[in-house]
């Protein structure tokens, strides 16, 4: 028997909550789904990206992890030109968009220099004339 599981937030490790937040919801447009301190010394922030079902977390007094280690989080698009160029426009530093054999990614960082990787999301056509049989 299969049990369901589903993957709704990561934990992004931050040094300036206020900073992080900042950039989450004005250069990236997330939406604050709460901002709270569960107890003394540990606050959590969670943040979702708009059209998104999961959700990161940003905070105090919650993880081991060093600021700015994570990397490889995707943020998956319909028209990574346009978002990126959004972005761009709101302040983010984001590449150029590379295309990696018919798939396309653009990557930024955030302030404490967490990556983070933009991929257009794949045709059904590109994935059904690409699959090994």
């Amino acid at each position: 028997m299969a049990v369901e599981m589903r993957l709704e937030v990561v934990q992004v490790p931050v040094a300036d909550v206020e900073a992080s937040k900042s950039f989450y919801m004005e250069t990236l447009g997330f939406i604050v789904d709460h901002d709270v301190e569960h107890i003394p010394g540990m606050r959590v922030v969670q943040l979702t990206p708009p059209g998104s079902p999961a959700s990161i977390v940003i905070g105090t007094g919650m993880t081991s992890m060093a600021p700015g280690s994570l990397e490889g989080l995707q943020l998956v698009v319909a028209d990574l030109t346009t978002v990126r160029t959004e972005l761009h426009r709101r302040g983010a530093e984001i590449s150029e968009i590379h295309n990696l054999g018919g798939v396309q990614f653009a990557y930024f960082a955030d302030p404490d220099g967490n990556r983070w990787v933009l991929q257009e999301a794949v045709p059904p056509e590109f994935r059904a004339a690409h699959v090994e049989e």
